[in-house]
Order: C-alpha cells, then sequence, then structure tokens
C-alpha cells in the first residue's frame, strides 16, 4: 500500500493539533511549525504528481478495509493536479502570513493547517460522506479565518458566508442519505455502478439527489445565482487568507468534475448527462455577469473577487462541453486562475498598505511609495487576467476557444471576448486610480516589506512560468482529461480489478 497518498491529511491535521496544544509557545515557534508543515507539502505533492503521471490509479483503503465497505483515498492525475496547485498557493500564503499577518487574531496557524486539511481531503476521497466531512471541515476553518482579525465588515461578509454554507450543507447531507437509501454505498465508484443499474423507479429519486448535488457544488464553485456571497467575503479577508481561497471555488469545479464524470458520465446508463444541460447557460451567464461586476466594482478586493468569478465561468464551460480538449484547456487555466488570482491578492494587500485610509478603494488617494514596482507588477498582472499574449491567460483562453465546438461557439466566443474587454477595462480604471490620478505626497505611514512582495511576486511569477513550461503541463492536463473520459479504471477499484 502507498502510505505517501495518506500524507497530504495526516502532514496538516498532526501539525494543526499540535498547534492548538501547543498555543502558548513563542509566535516564532508556531509559524516554524506551521511554515514546515505547510512547505515539505509541496515535494510532498510533486512526487504524487510524478506517481499519477504513470496514469495508474492508486487507492488507500483505512484499516485494510477493502473497498466499498471503508474508506478508501483515490489518488489520480487529477488529484495530484489539485494537491500541487494548493501546496504551492499556501506555501507562499503561510510565508505571507508570517510577516505580520497571523498576530492579528488567535490561533491563525492551526485553522490554516485545518484548512489544508479539508482542501487535501476533499481532493483524495473516493467517498461520498468524507467529500461532505472535508468539505465541513474546510468550511469551518474557512468561517474562523474570514473572521481572524475582526472587524465590522469581516462580521457582515462572514455572516452571508456562513448562512448560505451551513444551508448548502445540510442539502448535502439530504442528497448523500437520499443515495445512500436508495444504492446502499457511498463510494463514488460503487454508487456509480450502482446509478447504472438502477431501476426505472429509482433513477427520479437518484436524480433529484444528483441535481441537488450540484447545487451544492454550485455554491461551492460560486456558480450563477450563487455567489453572490463571494466578492465581499473574499475582499473584507486577510490578504493571505484571501489568497488561499482563491482554490475554494476550484473545490467545488473539482467535486463537479468529479461526481459527475463518474456518476453520472457515459456508463450511467438512463441518468448518463445528469444535470449537464444546466451547466452550459450557468456558465456563460456566470462569465457575462461577473464581467460586469468587475466593472462595477468600487474597490479594489470587490474587484478582484469578481474576477475569481470570471474564473469559475470560464472553467464551467470547458466542463459543460465535456471532451477531451476542452476539459485540458479549463485544467490548464484554473492552474493559470488559481495562482494569478492569489498573487493579486497579495498585491491588492501591498497597494493598500501604501494607501492609509484609502486602502483598496478605487478613489483618488496618496502616491504609493513604491509606485513602479507595484505598479509594474499590476500592469503584468492585468494583461495576464484579461487574457492578453503572451501570458497563461491568453495561452489558456484561446485553448478554450479552439476546442469549443462551432454550435456552442456562436455563444462563447462573443461572450469570452466581450467578458475579457470588461475585465480590461475595469483594470485598467483602477491602474489609473490607483498609480496616476494620485497626490504628490506619499502617505507618511505607508508600508513596505520585502518579505511580502517577494512571496507576491513568486505567485505571479507563475503565469509566465506556465507559458514557458506549456508542453509539458497542456500534456499533462491532456492525459487528466483522457483519464476522467476512461471510467472502466475507476469502475474496476471496487470489483477486485487491477488498475
Amino acid at each position: 500500500m502507498n502510505h505517501a497518498l495518506i500524507l497530504p491529511i495526516l502532514l496538516p491535521l498532526l501539525s494543526g493539533a499540535l498547534l492548538l496544544f501547543a498555543a502558548r509557545l513563542n509566535l516564532v515557534h508556531q509559524r516554524l511549525l506551521s511554515c514546515l508543515a505547510t512547505w515539505a507539502s509541496l515535494p510532498l505533492a510533486g512526487y504524487l504528481l510524478w506517481q499519477a503521471d504513470s496514469g495508474q490509479l492508486y487507492s488507500y483503503a483505512l484499516g485494510d478495509w477493502p473497498a466499498p465497505f471503508g474508506i478508501a483515498l483515490l489518488l489520480d492525475r487529477l488529484a495530484a493536479l489539485m494537491l500541487l496547485v494548493t501546496a504551492l498557493l499556501a506555501s507562499v500564503a503561510v510565508f505571507y502570513a508570517c510577516r505580520g499577518d497571523d498576530q492579528r487574531g488567535a490561533n491563525f496557524h492551526a485553522l490554516f493547517q485545518f484548512q489544508l486539511l479539508g482542501i487535501n481531503g476533499a481532493f483524495l476521497t473516493a467517498d461520498l460522506f468524507n467529500l461532505f466531512v472535508f468539505f465541513e471541515i474546510l468550511l469551518i476553518a474557512s468561517y474562523a479565518l474570514l473572521l481572524h482579525g475582526a472587524g465590522a465588515a469581516r462580521v457582515r461578509a462572514g455572516l452571508h458566508y456562513v448562512v448560505l454554507n451551513l444551508l448548502g450543507s445540510s442539502f448535502f447531507l439530504i442528497a448523500v442519505g437520499v443515495l445512500y437509501g436508495i444504492c446502499g454505498t457511498l463510494n463514488m465508484a460503487d454508487l456509480a455502478r450502482q446509478v447504472a443499474q438502477a431501476t426505472p423507479d429509482q433513477q427520479p429519486l437518484l436524480a433529484a439527489a444528483g441535481l441537488l448535488l450540484l447545487l451544492v457544488f454550485g455554491l461551492k464553485a460560486a456558480v450563477l445565482p450563487l455567489y453572490f456571497w463571494l466578492p465581499r467575503a473574499y475582499a473584507a479577508a486577510s490578504a493571505p487568507v484571501a489568497a488561499l481561497f482563491a482554490v475554494m471555488t476550484k473545490v467545488g469545479f473539482y467535486a463537479i468534475l468529479r461526481v459527475y464524470t463518474l456518476l453520472f458520465g457515459s456508463a450511467a446508463g438512463a441518468l448518463e448527462g445528469l444535470g449537464h444541460a444546466w451547466l452550459w447557460p450557468m456558465a456563460l451567464l456566470t462569465l457575462l455577469l461577473a464581467a460586469v461586476g468587475a466593472l462595477a466594482a468600487r474597490s479594489l478586493g470587490v474587484l478582484l473577487g469578481y474576477l475569481v468569478l470570471v474564473s469559475v465561468g470560464t472553467l464551467l464551460a470547458g466542463l459543460a462541453m465535456g471532451h477531451v480538449e476542452a476539459l485540458s484547456a479549463s485544467l490548464y487555466y484554473l492552474l493559470h486562475s488559481t495562482w494569478l488570482a492569489g498573487g493579486l491578492f497579495l498585491l491588492a494587500d501591498l497597494i493598500a498598505r501604501q494607501r492609509g485610509d484609502k486602502a483598496g478603494e478605487l478613489q483618488q488617494g496618496p502616491a504609493i511609495l513604491q509606485g513602479r514596482l507595484l505598479g509594474g507588477l499590476f500592469f503584468l498582472a492585468a494583461i495576464a487576467v484579461a487574457g492578453l499574449p503572451p501570458f497563461s491567460g491568453f495561452l489558456g483562453k484561446l485553448l478554450l476557444l479552439q476546442a469549443t465546438p462551432a454550435a456552442q461557439a456562436l455563444w462563447l466566443w462573443p461572450l469570452l471576448l466581450l467578458a475579457s474587454l470588461l475585465v480590461l477595462v475595469a483594470l485598467s480604471r483602477a491602474g489609473s486610480t490607483l498609480f496616476w490620478r494620485t497626490a504628490r505626497d506619499v502617505h507618511g505611514r505607508a508600508e513596505v516589506d520585502g518579505g511580502r512582495t517577494l512571496a507576491c511576486v513568486l505567485l505571479l511569477s507563475c503565469s509566465p512560468v506556465l507559458v514557458l513550461l506549456a508542453g509539458p503541463v497542456l500534456a499533462y492536463c491532456e492525459a487528466t482529461a483522457r483519464q476522467l473520459l476512461d471510467l472502466a479504471p475507476y469502475l474496476a477499484l471496487v470489483s477486485g480489478g487491477r488498475t
């Protein structure tokens, strides 16, 4: 049994528990433990990615109970890719937090580790109930992280976030109960076999449970009309928390891709493609209205929140098309959008620290102390986000447009190009307000921190790196898409077959 498969769960679990018990330790020691645990996840994710690239499925049965009776973890190319995305994002975010943001409240580093526990567990679990459990872990940690540092704006945003996600959790539990009541199992591969063999009288209830899951995952992914909580919540969070939250919507996208490809995919019989007809219009509307929201944003944090939603709509469009080329383009765009969004949230904090009371408001304020450096970073990031060459955003959108069938291209091409234009206008207006239409004097309490700037640069530099490594990255994404659409090896996991 490959015990490395459980380490992305055990590492944050043990370090988070230790940080709670050692809460009275010196802050330096807490930071050291948290950073070491987070940074250790990066080479571990790289090793698991190397293993998954062989094309083999790796299953880990806790307690050595065979599937579908025991709790199972599953490593494939998709899970390994998401682990790497999270590890890199978290490694930079925790370093940024150690520059002072972790002092705003208690137990930041323990909460950060529990957040990673929930995210990594959601990517690795092969069981629908444990997906619910890991969702709850990451949500509970995110509630506390969102409110970390207090403040009225965070409490208001956090209240909406908590209420909506509690409602989503209730629906998730109802859907899980219905599926278990009909199929007698919650192992995803076994569920796929049971759904394919469902009798006509069972199919309506299974369809209802499946659509309820789509509602829940759509809330997690922040798909229209379930996204209104996100911009203000992300804008209210501290910079390292908002950067880590850049992967949270991708957890919802991952859940839709995993569950609906496996449970309601090509082997689902009469329930094949359940809910698929809703994905395409939801993707297009999310893309368009999020771009309009970005144009109307009055603060940099809210603007970046809407940019996250633009990426959600773009990703969902690739998922709705459902073929190998579209899925591989979406996965490449997922890498770009997650890391770049994280870097932009850190950059927004660097800018706000030099504007005094104006902070991230898109209003005329004092001159920025590091105007050339931060202005240059903002310019390059804006080009990448808007999808202009030569950065990864352009390549990801180009691949997605090329993969679009003619009938769907009539909708996606104009909407994606219009959304890119609106994003470009919004970012141009924000950049001119922040860096050009300013007073002559620098704010007296402007903060400059080389460590924070380095963390921001590290994440933003992922965009040109993705272009330089486009060949192997795209090859891996295409292999991932092909593996997801080939269900036979997944179904063999619960039939005693060798994978």
